[in-house]
């Protein structure tokens, strides 16, 4: 079976409040073992990141500000 694990991180948790991505990662996995196919991208989200969001990823504002 081939699968992808996929993970984010975030400016913090609320659409709502237009917060966006900063961190994508993607792993796939033929029969539940690493085919050595990744994706991995920082993104500039043009936005503040909140303290607790950075408090969880460790993210800083300036960090991603050089980031596409």
């Amino acid at each position: 079976m081939l699968e992808v694990i996929l993970d984010t991180e975030t400016t913090g948790l609320s659409t709502a409040s237009d917060h966006r991505i900063v961190e994508i990662g993607c792993i796939e996995l033929k029969d539940q073992i690493s085919t050595d196919k990744i994706f991995h991208a920082y993104i500039n989200p043009q936005r503040e990141v909140s303290g607790d969001a950075f408090k969880m990823h460790g993210y800083s504002n300036k960090f991603l500000s050089d980031k596409k």
